[in-house]
């Protein structure tokens, strides 16, 4: 290995070696340092919020964004500026200067298919190597900001532009990760109030070819609610780490209720699935839920409908049914919340059903990666609402790739 200015192999395996025992609050000084092994300089990486609007400058320190000792803005929107379109479209995109060189890239954070935020990168010569040794930087801050950011409170401040609730801090630390994907699936979701959210929870897994998804509404809108649909997804993840089925699952579910808050006190709507993603067959039960949606070639074809037996928790007998959909390659479903569609402007009309999936198969066409148009999709609700939600509002949405599709829109 030479010593040369530009070595990327000194500047990857010394930040790794040097980063296990560094805290989150040391990343910033210790990414620049190994960053000039490689020509790198003045990287600045910013963090996304918790809502997807702004850009929050990692500082180091106690990483709040009002403490910025440099010249850099230690916020910036997501909808109005160049950081922000990197994020969005994740895809890097260069600052150019006056002389119309290269002064900086912005360069995605990915965890997996997770944006976490961007990175800003100069280099002493802005070459083809340079911006190949920034993405290979971006993707081992992201990998390192991901494995320190679990126990920090300094991230969970960082993320946060105001004060949380106790339900939406319980959910916060249940639920997985808003975007995952392989060569088989895309699963993205997205939540509101992000700050007051009560009731409701999502949840996925992936077992072999099997990926487990679940969307919960919780009776309420309040700690009581968050308790519920807490209760709610942990009892899912047990039963169904023991091997039951999607039947047997939403029974534990029902029963784990049932014993903390008594019969038809604290209940739960839910949808339950499976998805076989060597063949593209779905699988799922209906506890009280609204159905999910199928969008096909672009288009809304239709609910899947499957009878619904009563919310969990009411302990009223009914029997479930099990509903199976052989889905194409490319198909997208659509679970959701009530807080989605009923929704209401200042003059009480619903968002409704049709104007939400409408907004979803626009952006599709758009060709927008799916934790975009989750975003897009929110942030037209909030605005539709005043910025006030009544309700939680919570979207989950999946890809099937299959074995004709090419790629998939991340």
């Amino acid at each position: 290995m030479t010593d040369s200015p530009r070595d990327t192999a000194r500047m990857l395996t010394g930040l790794l070696a040097a980063s296990h025992l560094v805290a989150l609050e040391r990343l910033p000084t210790l990414v620049n340092e190994h960053a000039a092994r490689a020509g790198l300089f003045d990287v600045q990486i910013y963090i996304v919020d918790l809502q997807q609007q702004v850009l929050r400058l990692m500082t180091g320190h106690s990483l709040d964004t009002a403490h910025n000792e440099g010249s850099e803005p230690g916020e910036l929107r997501v909808d109005s500026t160049l950081a922000g379109r990197a994020f969005q479209e994740v895809r890097i995109l260069p600052k150019i200067g006056d002389d119309d060189e290269v002064e900086w890239w912005w360069v995605p954070l990915l965890d997996g298919a997770e944006r976490l935020g961007v990175i800003r990168v100069s280099a002493r010569v802005t070459d083809d190597q340079a911006l190949s040794d920034a993405k290979a930087l971006a993707s081992l801050v992201a990998l390192l900001v991901e494995s320190k950011r679990g126990p920090s409170d300094s991230y969970a401040r960082l993320v946060r532009t105001r004060s949380m609730n106790v339900a939406a801090e319980m959910q916060q630390n249940l639920m997985p990760l808003n975007t995952f994907a392989n060569q088989d699936v895309a699963v993205s979701a997205a939540q509101e109030p992000a700050y007051e959210v009560g009731g409701d929870a999502f949840d996925y897994a992936v077992f072999g070819d099997m990926v487990h998804l679940a969307i919960f509404d919780a009776m309420g809108h309040d700690t009581a609610a968050g308790i519920t649909a807490s209760l709610a997804v942990s009892a899912c993840r047990h039963s169904r780490r023991r091997g039951a089925d999607l039947v047997r699952t939403s029974e534990n579910i029902e029963r784990a209720l049932v014993e903390q808050f008594g019969r038809a006190n604290r209940f739960a709507t839910a949808i339950l699935a499976h998805l076989d993603t060597s063949t593209g067959e779905l699988t799922w039960i209906n506890r009280g839920h609204h159905p999910p949606v199928l969008i096909r070639d672009g288009r809304w074809v239709g609910t899947l409908n499957c009878p619904p037996a009563h919310p969990m928790g009411l302990d009223l007998g009914l029997p479930v049914t099990i509903c199976t959909e052989q889905l194409e390659p490319g198909d997208r479903l659509l679970f959701y919340t009530d807080g989605v569609i009923e929704a209401r402007d200042d003059e009480g009309r619903e968002f409704g059903l049709e104007r939400f999936i409408d907004f979803v198969v626009r952006q599709n066409a758009a060709g927008l990666p799916i934790p975009e148009t989750l975003r897009r999709l929110i942030h037209q609700l909030l605005e539709y609402h005043d910025h006030k939600l009544q309700d939680d509002a919570t979207v989950l949405l999946v890809e099937w790739r299959g074995s004709a599709q090419g790629g998939l829109s991340l």
